[in-house]
C-alpha cells in the first residue's frame, strides 16, 4: 500500500475543507531574529553607566552606540535591499544574521570606543537588511489567508524584547558585566543561524527583470499613505518612550519605571494576539483603534494630576495600541506594495529608524523648552494627522475591506 502524499486525502473528502496551517517552526525562527535585533538595538540603554566607564567615555558618548545602530539601519536598508533583491531569502537572512553575530562579538570584546561604534553601526546595517526582508519572507511562508497572522507571529519579537529582554539584559549586565549581555546575544544568534538553516524553508528572490529602483515603490497607490502613517506614528511613540523615565520622575513614579514598562510590555503582547487574530479581515479598523488607544493613553498622561492610577491605565492602553502597530504597518505596506513589496518594506524600515532618531531629538527639544509635561501633548498633536490619513486612505493603503494577498505568487511558480 502506497503512502499518501500530503496533497492526497481520504475518498470523498474535499481538499479545500482542510484548514490551512501556519509554519510555526519557521515563523518562530523569524520572530527570534526580530527579538535579537530589537533587543540588541536598545540593550546599551540598560548598561550605559558600566559601558561608558569601561570604554572611558561619558554616558552621553556611550549612548551614541544606540544612535549609530539606528543610523546604520536607516542609511543602508534601501540600497542593500535593492542590491540583494535577487538573493534567495534564506541565504540573505543567514548572511545578515551572521554579520549581526560578528558585530555583537566585536562589541563584547572591544576595549576601543571607535571600534565599538563601528561594530554597532555594522550591527545596525545587518539588522536593517534583515528587517527589510522578514515581513515579506513570513508572508511567503504562509498560506494566503493567514499571511497577516504570520507577520503577527514574527512581530512578537518586538514586545518580548522590550518588556522582557531589556530588563533581563540589564540584570545580566549588572551581575556579570555589560559585556556578558552582548556575548549572550552572540550565542543566541549562533543558535538561531542553525535554526534558520534547518527549519526555515527557502524562497526565491526577484528576477533581474522584476527589479527596479527601490523608490519606485513610492509610485504604487497606497504606499505613501502607509509610509506617512509609519513615520509620524513611530515619531509620536518614540517621543514618549525615549523619555518615559523622565516623565515618570515628574509624576513621582521614577522608582517604578520598570513596573510601568512591564505593564506596557504585557499589554503589547495582548495587542499582538488580538491583531494576529483579526488582521486578515480588519486591518483598517485595527489601525484606527491602535492610534486611538495610544492617543487615549497620551490624554490620560496629559491630564495627570498627581495620582498613579491614570499612569498605570495609560501604560496599559499605550501597550494595547502600540504592540500590534508594527504588524499592522508592515502588512499594510506589503499589501499596498504588491510586486514592489520588498522595496516598500525597505523604505518603511528606513523611515522607522529615522522616526526613532527624530523622536529622541524632538523629545529633547520639548523637554528643554516646555518640560516633561509636554511629551503627551506632543504625542496627541502628532496622532491627529495619523488618524486623518488612515481614514482618508480607504481605497489604497488602509482599505475598508482587505483581502489576503500573496506577495510573490508568480515567483513561487517559477523554475528554481
Amino acid at each position: 500500500m502506497r503512502n499518501r502524499t500530503p496533497l492526497q486525502t481520504e475518498p470523498g473528502r474535499d481538499p479545500e475543507a482542510v484548514p490551512p496551517r501556519l509554519p510555526l517552526t519557521a515563523l518562530l525562527a523569524l520572530a527570534t531574529a526580530v527579538f535579537v535585533t530589537s533587543l540588541t538595538e536598545t540593550l546599551p540603554v540598560g548598561v550605559l553607566p558600566a559601558m561608558s566607564a569601561d570604554l572611558g567615555v561619558s554616558e552621553s558618548a556611550a549612548g551614541q552606540s544606540v544612535t549609530v545602530y539606528a543610523a546604520g539601519t536607516a542609511l543602508t536598508a534601501i540600497p542593500l535591499s535593492a542590491a540583494t533583491a535577487h538573493w534567495r531569502r534564506k541565504r540573505l537572512l543567514l548572511t545578515a544574521m551572521a554579520a549581526f553575530a560578528v558585530a555583537n562579538t566585536v562589541t563584547a570584546a572591544s576595549a576601543s570606543y571607535p571600534l565599538t561604534l563601528a561594530a554597532r553601526f555594522t550591527a545596525g546595517v545587518a539588522a536593517g537588511l534583515a528587517w527589510a526582508l522578514l515581513a515579506g519572507y513570513a508572508r511567503r511562508l504562509a498560506p494566503p489567508a493567514l499571511q497577516g497572522k504570520a507577520v503577527a507571529v514574527v512581530m512578537t519579537g518586538i514586545p518580548v524584547a522590550l518588556s522582557l529582554g531589556v530588563p533581563a539584559g540589564t540584570h545580566l549586565g549588572g551581575v556579570l558585566g555589560w559585556r556578558a549581555a552582548f556575548w549572550l546575544m552572540t550565542a543566541v544568534t549562533a543558535v538561531l543561524l542553525g535554526w534558520i538553516a534547518l527549519g526555515v524553508p527557502d524562497r526565491p528572490g526577484r528576477r533581474a527583470g522584476d527589479r527596479g529602483p527601490a523608490l519606485r515603490a513610492l509610485s504604487v497607490p497606497g504606499v505613501v499613505p502607509v509610509l506617512f502613517v509609519t513615520l509620524v506614528f513611530v515619531l509620536a511613540h518614540t517621543v514618549l518612550y525615549a523619555y518615559i523615565a523622565t516623565f515618570l520622575d515628574r509624576c513621582g513614579m521614577g522608582d517604578r519605571a520598570d513596573l510601568v514598562l512591564l505593564v506596557f510590555g504585557g499589554a503589547s503582547l495582548l495587542s499582538i494576539w488580538i491583531v494576529g487574530a483579526h488582521i486578515d479581515r480588519r486591518l483598517r479598523a485595527l489601525t484606527v483603534a491602535s492610534t486611538l488607544l495610544v492617543g487615549g493613553a497620551a490624554a490620560l498622561l496629559a491630564g495627570h494630576a498627581g495620582t498613579s492610577a491614570p499612569v498605570w491605565l495609560a501604560a496599559a492602553l499605550w501597550g494595547l495600541g502600540w504592540g500590534g502597530a508594527p504588524t499592522l504597518l508592515q502588512t499594510a505596506v506589503a499589501d499596498a506594495g504588491g510586486e514592489q513589496a520588498d522595496a516598500a518594506q525597505a523604505v518603511l524600515v528606513t523611515l522607522w529608524n529615522a522616526a526613532m532618531a527624530g523622536g529622541g531629538l524632538l523629545g529633547g527639544v520639548l523637554l528643554g523648552v516646555f518640560g516633561a509635561a509636554a511629551f503627551p501633548w506632543g504625542v496627541l498633536a502628532l496622532l491627529v494627522p495619523v488618524v486623518a490619513v488612515v481614514l482618508g486612505a480607504r481605497t489604497h493603503g488602509f482599505p475598508a475591506h482587505r483581502r489576503a494577498q500573496t506577495v510573490s505568487a508568480p515567483e513561487e511558480q517559477r523554475p528554481r
